[in-house]
């Protein structure tokens, strides 16, 4: 009895070393127009052109079937604001140029009422903005009118491992 135990436990500490215990890929997001942590330039925002800026993935995990790009302001009088919903980005995407969609990626609403970017613009003082992007083992099956509640439901049992840069802006 005593050798099954040991041969159990064994077993699982070599699973554990070899394939880790639930350990997310290290994906990366970086932008070149801001680093982590740094003010976002007025042009990404509502003081500027309001287009997204320019963003580059790395390290996108293999077994990834879509990419989800989220974009929000946790400091928001509110709550969190939603600025930005991109769902099914293909994973061999590795950038999203300045004011742009992603081939075939689908657009969600946002907390302004309407699916696309709508940058910073906050009432008063420094504001946060996290943009987030997911690696999915699917792709998401949901229609532009869709929110931030129905994708994340859609997409919590589905992430392989999240990436996030983190952008601050005062007007």
């Amino acid at each position: 009895m005593k050798k099954l135990f040991l041969t159990v436990g064994i077993i699982i500490i070599t699973a554990i070393f070899l394939f880790g215990c639930g350990k997310k890929a290290a994906m990366r997001l970086t932008s070149p127009v801001f680093n982590n942590n740094d003010f976002l330039p007025d042009k990404y925002a509502c003081r500027g052109a309001n287009v997204n800026p320019p963003l580059v993935i790395d390290d996108v995990p293999a077994g990834t079937q879509s990419l989800v790009l989220i974009v929000d302001d946790p400091d928001a009088p509110a709550g969190t604001w939603t600025h930005w919903l991109v769902w099914n980005i293909k994973p061999e995407i590795t950038e999203i140029a300045e004011n742009s969609v992603p081939a075939g990626a689908v657009e969600g609403t946002t907390s302004w009422g309407k699916p696309g970017y709508d940058g910073p613009c906050p009432p008063s003082g420094t504001h946060r903005y996290f943009f987030k992007v997911f690696a999915l083992n699917c792709e998401i099956s949901l229609s532009s009118e869709a929110d931030i509640n129905r994708l994340n439901q859609t997409m919590k049992d589905h992430i392989i491992a999240k990436a996030e840069i983190i952008a601050k802006y005062k007007k």
